[in-house]
């Protein structure tokens, strides 16, 4: 049966389009118009616009899309839509935020120590793991999965940790740099072990795990997070397997594989980009080049 039944509103999500639109006017808006009063501010460059909207497309792909309805239908989809999110678009709004909008948000009353802490690579690289494994409990998820604000609040806290994780590894400012060098590649194979187990009970369990995903009640339950009442009270429904080809266990292994193996690409890219510009740096030092680029040198 196809989801086209769900209705428009189901596979679009034309109100959180709307907000997304809205949230782009105005950083374009801060980062133009008012960057003058945020210190340090400088213009905006074509890599950090590329960035942000890049990472607002895919933000609406993962959560305003039809993805968002099949990752309540099949669990690889939801394992897909959260390696998007957690470890694709977060870097991508690091690197798009102008380094005097992190200046002013991070030396800001409150904010400073509890940044510097969370930003902590070791703080930082635990608590995410720790709570993205936390979720995938069956007990816990199945609970999250069927209650809109937990849902709601839990994807917040799991997407604000994914920030402060990657935050240490791709962020541009130089005061802020917390790691460098061999350091770096430590924590991206940190970062690779320490999802593993989450993503292994899921592959190499020989039974579904997931309420949401095999009870008929628990998932039309998780159903009206994403599907407006007037549209589920008119149809009759089973449970997922009428839009699922997939059998159950395996729907559910292709999810953690995705989950591992996007994982894989995304800190192996990461790994390249910066085994490449510190072997870089270090050959660059040790022929004597001058570090400084050509633009702040003055002429004489």
């Amino acid at each position: 049966m196809s989801i086209d039944i769900f209705g428009f509103r189901a596979l679009w999500s034309p109100y959180y389009f709307a907000a997304l639109v809205l949230i782009t006017v105005g950083y374009f808006l801060l980062v133009t118009k008012y960057r003058g009063k945020f210190r340090g501010s400088s213009s905006l460059s074509v890599k950090q616009t590329t960035f942000f909207l890049l990472a607002m497309f895919l933000l609406y792909m993962v959560k305003g899309s039809p993805l968002d309805l099949l990752s309540h239908i099949m669990f690889s989809a939801h394992m897909f839509q959260m390696a998007l999110l957690y470890l694709v678009i977060p870097p991508l709004f690091i690197i798009a935020i102008p380094h005097g909008f992190w200046r002013s948000f991070i030396g800001s009353r409150g904010v400073k120590p509890l940044f510097q802490y969370f930003t902590k690579p070791l703080v930082a690289l635990l608590l995410f793991n720790v709570l993205f494994s936390l979720y995938h409990i069956p007990l816990v998820f199945d609970f999250i999965k069927t209650g809109m604000w937990f849902h709601a609040g839990y994807t917040a806290i799991l997407f604000t940790t994914a920030v402060l994780m990657w935050f240490p590894l791709v962020n541009q400012l130089p005061e802020q740099e917390s790691l460098s060098g061999v350091k770096k590649v430590a924590y991206i194979f940190g970062s690779g072990i320490l999802m593993t187990p989450a993503c292994a009970l899921i592959i190499f369990a020989d039974y579904p795990m997931y309420d949401t995903f095999t009870n008929a009640e628990s998932w039309a339950s998780a159903m009206e997070l994403c599907v407006p009442a007037s549209a589920l009270s008119n149809l009759s429904l089973s449970g997922p397997e009428m839009f699922n080809g997939l059998p159950l266990l395996e729907d559910q292994q292709l999810g953690g594989v995705l989950m591992k193996v996007i994982q894989e690409i995304v800190l192996g890219y990461v790994l390249g980009v910066i085994f490449f510009a510190w072997f870089k740096k270090e050959n660059g030092e040790q022929n004597g080049i001058d570090p400084i680029p050509s633009e702040f040198q003055t002429v004489e």
